[in-house]
C-alpha cells in the first residue's frame, strides 16, 4: 500500500516495513495527519530542502527509524544522533522492504541554514516484484531513458514548474520512462507551483499509454 501525504511525501507499508519518503508533514497545507501519527521503520530522503526533509528529525528521534539518503544528509542526521544509512547516486542496497537505488535529479540541495546538502536524487524501489520511481525534485533530463529501460510499474513525477519540471516536461519524461501508471506530485503547495493536475491527466492519457492517477493527500493505492 502506498499513501500520498501531499506535496512529495509518501508512506509505503510493505510487509513488516513502514517507509516514509520526504516526510514534509508540519507546514504542509495538505497534510491530513500530524507527524506524531507516523511510526516508520525507514525514512528515505531525496534532498535537503525543508519541504522534503520536513519532520525527519522529530519522527526518527521518536521511532528510531533508519534515515536513508546521500552521504551529506545522512551524516547531518548522524551528528544529531539518528540511525543512518548513507548511499550515493548509482548505488543500490537491499533493505528488508526491498532494493533501493538512487538516480540523478537535476535540482539543488541545501539545508535551511544554507549548508550543502549533497546531490539531489531520484528514488527507485524494487518491492514485491514491482518497480517504483519517485523522481524527487528534478528537471527533465534525457537519462530518464536509462531509468525507464527496465519496466516501471508506478512513477511519481513533479509537475509544479518553477522549481521543477512542469506538466509539459513531465509529459516528455513519461515518453522516456514509459511507466504503467503515474501520479503527479509537487504542485499547488505554494503559489509558485500552482498547476491543474487534471489537465495533466488529460494530456497524459491522450498522448501516452500511461494511466494517470490524481491523488489527494490521504489517498492510497496498491502496488
Amino acid at each position: 500500500m502506498i499513501k500520498y501525504l501531499g506535496h512529495s511525501a509518501l508512506e509505503l507499508k510493505i510487509a513488516a516495513s513502514n517507509i516514509l519518503i520526504d516526510p514534509f508533514i508540519s507546514g504542509n497545507p495538505f497534510a491530513v495527519a500530524k507527524a506524531d501519527d507516523y511510526s516508520p521503520s525507514h525514512i528515505i530522503l531525496s534532498h535537503a530542502h525543508g519541504d522534503h526533509i520536513g519532520d525527519t528529525y522529530e519522527i526518527a528521534k521518536r521511532t528510531g527509524a533508519l534515515v536513508i539518503s546521500n552521504f551529506e544528509i545522512a551524516n547531518h542526521f548522524a551528528a544529531q544522533g539518528l540511525n543512518i544509512h548513507p548511499m550515493g547516486i548509482g548505488g543500490s542496497y537491499t533493505f528488508p522492504f526491498g532494493k533501493l537505488s538512487f538516480t540523478p535529479a537535476w535540482h539543488s540541495s541545501s539545508f535551511d541554514d544554507g549548508s550543502y546538502g549533497g546531490m539531489p536524487m531520484g528514488i527507485v524501489l524494487e518491492i514485491e516484484g514491482k518497480r517504483i520511481y519517485h523522481a524527487g525534485d528534478t528537471a527533465l533530463f534525457s537519462d530518464m531513458i536509462l531509468i525507464g529501460a527496465k519496466s516501471i510499474d508506478l512513477a511519481f513525477l513533479p509537475i509544479g514548474d518553477n522549481f521543477t519540471m512542469g506538466s509539459d516536461d513531465a509529459l516528455e519524461a513519461l515518453r522516456f520512462l514509459k511507466p504503467k501508471r503515474v501520479v503527479p506530485i509537487h504542485y499547488n503547495t505554494f503559489d509558485l507551483i500552482k498547476q491543474d493536475p487534471y489537465e495533466f491527466k488529460e494530456k497524459v492519457e491522450a498522448n501516452t499509454s500511461t494511466s494517470c492517477i490524481v491523488m489527494q493527500a490521504g489517498d492510497s493505492i496498491d502496488l
